[in-house]
């Protein structure tokens, strides 16, 4: 398997793209596939499975001929199994495990009569007990070449596509939700009783006006029921729009190429690559894995330690085997290759939808907030009508019995119960979040549920990854280092391209081999023919940046045909670098790659060569000798080493993020183990450690986004940190973090770990500071991971609440988490970018996760957003959210005096006081009905305020939808005088009616 590899090296840009391959094949796997799903309800938002199904049958045997050489390290053993004695196992797996971990659909596995039909065809399979030659010769594939193009076809006809089947229609649920959800049971109610006060309780003489009043409600009732549907409708087509808009392809290997396809076309039989942070497509069998590989199954089993992968069956549970990569799971660590042996509904994945096929449902905080203050109207609604009742009863009906009649009474009772209700609320609600999610959608920015959106007005810190996010994610080699003597790339392609066989072209074709051989990146054979700069890389962008230094040195694939690789190391967040163990297919390979006197003492027989690259932060400190300019090795001394740092520090200081290439002989004496079993990892290690000689530096220029500063600055003014989080190195961090507007300061005033106090204050520093307010003083500083590790309670709320501007550099994701933690415990609204694997934890933890459309699966899983475009989407989508808290506002304080106090009055003054009712019963629901809701949702359409992103965001612990300024403004204010004026106004009609009378 190719090696990732790595900045300089950020460990959250451990995704490379990395993957499996055979002998001197540099495979990698690209993003695998479903990589959104969706969190909202079924219809309002529907969700992406994160499994795609379809209806296809079992497989066939098929018969096939082919040689499995490049296969023979790899150990497989066929055993029969009975699959009924797998089932207690299994069930226990699947009802046990499977059931505590989905919380989100609450369903228990069950023994129906589907239940038990999945799980004895799950019993049934058996393709973790045999070997890789019957799997391959069931299937009709090959190792070596994949499928062919005519056997996809077949295979296509046969199983159909990869697609989920549809989950049942639920019309008769929805239907209902219409008709009696919300306001409706209400309106329908008051409409039953306004005919009953019509008839029979308007006998002898029933009133027409009350006849007119029931339809008016009926009407207004199934309009409801019509804007109901037509909104959820309205939602579902743009949550929908939202899952074809990222790509969802996947690297397999067909007619001897390697090649991405939608994963929707995966078909039984492709040979699958995959690697860190992609989530697989459908089931496959292992048929090779790097010795690090490993697959979070927690999503099916609920165990959050990541399982090794192997390629040899060790349990004869088809669930509990290690040798299976199901449908959904997620790639951690490692790479490698497998076959497709399930798609769709055939998967394991596809037989627990059929059990745990249930949607989603719940509400937002906001809604919730909403109906909150929707019960307690209701609640002095109701208080109203009751003492309106009993008024009535207790007194009215003894004394003045032909007043109001029971008929009257109850037309009054409905009206209250009309007007007291503001029915535009939940209408204006949905509204706003549904027109602000496709506002986003229109700004590039995919939001999975609408949860998201209300959440977006109350962020009031930005924590962002470099790579991809604030700078473009277009990585170029600029410069080199043979010995101690710097050159440009254009200077190095020049140099060996020259016909005179120099020193320097020595050393500068070891440092191509080793470019090319310890990399991930493959080309895409269909863009072969292009110029090296426009050709597509199947890789991480620094792997990319590698590999065409690499070509434009000399053809890759010459490179990579003189070894064969015996094992591969992926990149990782703790080791910051990717090492890959080979051995000479030919004596002459090491003409290339060693020096004259490494090459006298190199036995091509037994002997090994480890190619190293990462940080050289970590692998200097690791070498002991090196490359010099005349391409022979040299004992590596302390004026060399200052000599190296030095320019390793200025290329950092200018942004450059810098990569280390070393090398070491392994005598085949020396080595205790195989290097191709998995046991060999702890061993290679351990080799890594000392003895390493230095081939060169590359320094890699990855230019910040031209619209970043602009947007820091616009988030600056609107009361919201960016604060910066990267694997990089202190130098390189701070030089782009500069750049892109995120630290203002000079220089000298940059602060260190140094400059917070480390005793704590005498006085307790106060938990109730404004956490959606900037720091007062302008101050910046650069932590490392290692630094964050020694701060203390008191100099993390230093940090946190007197910092505006702050970049961590060489964080791990321990320490990402740590971060957001420390964030929120302050009481800040935290969203954070990240595109990698080890992003997922702190994605998942930040208040607001947002992940790139080019991240890692597994990113995108944990996230809540998902960016299309670029960073300067997010002001955008953060205007809208509080668009969205400040528009609602405006809904309440129009309802509140509007609606329930004004239309109050007249029925409570008719009823208590005698007085004629100024507001027929009629008039009054027309006007709640029509004219309250029809200005409720013009108002959710409301643009934004111009001074919206001026202002801090939203507290969320005091900053209350309803408060008692509002309550005072509505009712004790706005209220007064609409009703004082329009009483004046009647008395004046009325007066001027009697003269004209007169």
């Amino acid at each position: 398997m190719a090696a990732g590899t790595h900045d300089d090296s950020d460990p959250e840009k451990g995704t490379a793209k990395v993957s499996a391959q055979t002998k001197g094949d540099h495979g990698l796997g690209i993003a695998a596939k479903r990589r959104i799903r969706y969190f909202d309800d079924q219809d309002e938002i529907q969700p992406v499975d994160p499994f795609p199904g379809s209806n296809n049958g079992k497989l066939k045997r098929k018969g096939s001929a082919y040689s499995i050489h490049s296969l023979s390290s790899i150990r497989s053993g066929q055993r029969v199994v009975d699959p009924a004695s797998a089932l207690p196992v299994l069930y226990r797996t699947m009802s046990m495990d499977l059931a505590r971990t989905q919380e989100k659909s609450d369903v228990m596995i069950k023994k129906t009569e589907i239940g038990d039909k999945a799980m004895a065809e799950l019993g049934e399979l058996e393709w973790h007990i045999l070997s890789i030659q019957e799997v391959t010769r069931r299937l009709n594939t090959s190792i070596e070449t994949g499928l062919s193009t005519q056997g996809v076809k077949d295979k296509t006809a046969e199983f159909g596509a990869n697609t989920p089947t549809p989950p049942k229609s639920q019309l008769f649920q929805k239907i209902f939700f219409y008709l009696f959800g919300g306001f409706g049971s209400i309106l329908f109610g008051g409409s039953i009783l306004v005919f009953i006060s019509w008839k029979p309780l308007g006998e002898p003489a029933p009133a027409v006006a009350n006849l007119a009043l029931g339809i008016v409600l009926a009407i207004v009732w199934l309009a409801q029921a019509a804007f109901n549907a037509w909104q959820d409708f309205s939602s579902s087509r743009v949550m929908k729009s939202i899952t074809g808009m990222l790509p969802e392809d996947c690297s397999v290997l067909r007619d001897g190429s390697k090649r991405l396809v939608p994963a929707s076309q995966v078909v039984p039989g492709d040979l699958l690559f995959f690697s860190a942070g992609n989530k697989l497509p459908a089931d496959v069998r292992f048929v090779n894995v790097s010795t690090d590989a490993k697959f979070d199954r927690s999503i099916l089993t609920g165990e959050s330690d990541p399982l090794s992968a192997v390629t040899e069956s060790m349990e004869s549970n088809y669930l509990e085997t290690k040798c299976i990569g199901m449908q959904g799971t997620h790639c951690t660590s490692g790479s490698g290759l497998g076959i497709v042996v399930a798609t769709g509904d055939n998967t394991v994945f596809g037989h627990i939808a059929k059990l745990t096929n249930k949607p989603k449902t719940g509400q937002t905080p906001l809604q919730k907030e909403i109906f909150r203050f929707v019960l307690i109207i209701a609640t002095l609604m109701i208080l109203m009508v009751i003492v309106i009742v009993a008024l009535w009863a207790g007194f009215i009906r003894h004394k003045y019995p032909d007043y109001i009649s029971v008929s009257t009474l109850i037309v009054d009772c409905v009206s209250v119960a009309i007007a007291f209700i503001p029915e535009g609320l939940p209408i204006a609600l949905t509204a706003s979040l549904t027109i602000t999610a496709g506002i986003m959608k229109k700004n590039n920015i995919l939001c999975k549920s609408l949860k998201t959106v209300e959440t977006l007005g109350t962020v009031s810190v930005l924590l962002s990854d470099k790579t991809g996010t604030l700078t473009k994610n277009q990585m170029a080699v600029t410069d080199c280092l043979i010995g101690s003597s710097a050159l440009t790339a254009t200077e190095a392609v020049q140099e060996i391209a020259e016909e005179s066989t120099s020193r320097k072209k020595a050393a500068l074709t070891q440092l191509r081999v080793t470019s090319a051989v310890c990399n991930a990146g493959e080309f895409d054979p269909t863009t072969i023919h292009l110029p090296i700069s426009q050709r597509k890389i199947i890789a991480d962008a620094t792997d990319q940046a590698i590999l065409r230094l690499s070509e434009s040195l000399g053809p890759v694939n010459k490179s990579r045909d003189l070894w064969i690789k015996r094992f591969d190391l992926a990149f990782n967040s703790k080791n910051k670098f990717s090492l890959r163990v080979s051995s000479p297919s030919v004596p002459s390979s090491l003409e290339s790659t060693l020096s004259a006197s490494e090459i006298s003492g190199f036995d091509a027989q037994k002997d090994y060569i480890l190619m190293i690259k990462g940080a050289p932060d970590i692998l200097l400190s690791r070498c002991t000798q090196y490359v010099g300019g005349d391409g022979e090795v040299h004992n590596l001394d302390e004026a060399t080493r200052a000599s190296i740092e030095a320019i390793k520090n200025s290329w950092s200081s200018q942004g450059k993020r810098v990569l280390a290439l070393a090398r070491k002989s392994l005598p085949g004496a020396a080595i205790q183990s195989n290097p191709e079993d998995n046991s060999f990892e702890k061993e290679a290690l351990e080799l890594a450690r000392t003895g390493l000689t230095l081939i060169g530096l590359v320094g890699i220029v990855d230019p910040p986004r031209e619209e970043v500063p602009g947007v820091i600055e616009t988030l600056h003014r609107a009361g919201i940190r960016t604060a910066m989080v990267t694997g990089d190195f202190q130098l390189t961090a701070q030089a782009i973090a500069r750049s892109c507007g995120i630290i203002s300061v000079p220089d000298r005033e940059v602060h260190t770990v140094d400059n917070l106090p480390r005793t704590p204050p005498k006085i307790e520093p106060r938990k109730n500071h404004k956490s959606n307010h900037l720091p007062v003083e302008t101050k910046a500083i650069v932590l490392t991971g290692q630094d964050l590790m020694t701060l203390l309670p008191h100099q993390w709320h230093t940090l946190v609440t007197e910092y505006s501007e702050i970049v961590f550099a060489r964080t791990t994701p321990e320490h990402k988490l740590q971060i957001v933690r420390e964030f929120q415990s302050h009481s800040y609204v935290v969203a954070m970018i990240g595109d990698g694997v080890n992003d997922a934890p702190s994605l998942k933890q930040a208040d607001i996760g947002i992940s790139p459309a080019s991240g890692s699966d597994i990113a995108i899983e944990a996230a809540d957003m998902v960016l299309l475009d670029t960073f300067s989407a997010i002001p955008e989508a953060v205007l809208y959210g509080r668009v969205v808290f400040d528009n609602l506002k405006k809904t309440i304080a129009y309802l509140l005096p509007a609606g329930s106090w004004s239309e109050f009055w007249p029925v409570f003054t008719n009823v208590a006081f005698g007085l004629p009712q100024i507001l027929s019963s009629f008039l009054m629901i027309i006007i709640c009905c029509f004219t309250d809701c029809a200005t409720a949702i013009s108002l959710a359409y409301e643009k934004p305020e111009a001074n919206l992103m001026l202002q801090p965001p939203r507290d969320v612990v005091n900053d209350r939808l309803v408060d008692w300024k509002l309550l005072l403004q509505a009712y004790g204010f706005v209220a007064k005088w609409v009703d004082f004026h329009i009483v004046v106004v009647l008395i004046w009609l009325n007066s001027n009616s009697r003269r004209t009378n007169r």
